[in-house]
């Protein structure tokens, strides 16, 4: 199968506006994720809505392709991507992975775990889980938690802490159950993800304000393999300065 890596990279953030150009350790952010991506896929492109970030991609040698302002995830930016990009290489891609334009830290050991998802044909769309083992991850609002099926699929995702176990206390959670956070990568066949943009919003996805929701609802499987590694995303000028603090870069 051929692979495309898009990483969509808006310029209008409402809490950091221009982040995937923000400077870390002598890099912009776009940059950071697209050299960390491309040691696990051939072809990589940047989905931007900016002639800045584009021009920042040009500049560092990467590819970029301009995408419209009006689309309401990355998951739509991708698809849009995945037409251009196709011209770009003079190729079709069978699948495509979604990689997440502020986390500059991804390990390319995730992308490839998303990838291995679809040595089974029949996987539609790929994500990763990592088992949470902090009370505070099991409770947060910013952290949305998946439960699986016994193929490892995606029954439900929730910011609410699920399962909810009954007869112990909420501090004793993380002993008793094995709870899963979500790690914001996927992995799309590439018919499947002309078909998910064309769906409607759904009431659970409104609900909990989780986009994945409006899949499965509908009757798509999420697969999913398991990190180790810790998702560090940059949403806010606070985080980057604490990655900064913590010589991450």
């Amino acid at each position: 199968m051929e692979f495309l890596g898009i990483i969509p990279a808006r310029y209008g953030s409402t809490r950091f506006p221009g982040k995937p150009l923000a400077d870390i350790g002598g890099k912009s952010m776009v940059r950071r994720v697209y050299e960390q991506s491309s040691k696990a896929l051939k072809y990589v492109i940047v989905a931007t809505d900016d002639e800045k970030i584009m021009k920042a991609v040009h500049k560092f040698g990467g590819k970029a392709v301009m995408t419209s302002k009006k689309h309401q995830s990355g998951t739509d930016r991708c698809a849009e991507a995945l037409e251009k990009a196709e011209d770009i290489f003079k190729m079709k891609f069978d699948a495509v992975i979604n990689i997440q334009g502020d986390e500059p830290f991804i390990q390319p050991e995730q992308l490839q775990k998303v990838i291995s998802c679809f040595k089974k044909k029949t996987t539609q769309i790929a994500t990763l889980a990592k088992p949470i083992n902090k009370y505070d991850d099991i409770f947060s609002e910013k952290e949305a938690k998946m439960v699986l099926n016994n193929k490892n699929e995606v029954i439900y995702f929730s910011r609410s802490p699920i399962p909810f176990i009954v007869k112990s206390r909420q501090k004793d959670w993380v002993k008793k159950h094995l709870f899963y956070k979500h790690i914001g990568i996927y992995g799309y066949r590439a018919d499947i993800l002309k078909e998910i943009t064309n769906l409607e919003q759904t009431a659970l996805e409104k609900a909990e304000s989780l986009e994945q929701l409006r899949w499965i609802e509908n009757g798509y499987k999420i697969k999913v393999e398991f990190t180790e590694f810790e998702s560090v995303s940059i949403d806010t000028p606070k985080d980057l300065k604490k990655v900064i603090e913590l010589g991450l870069m």
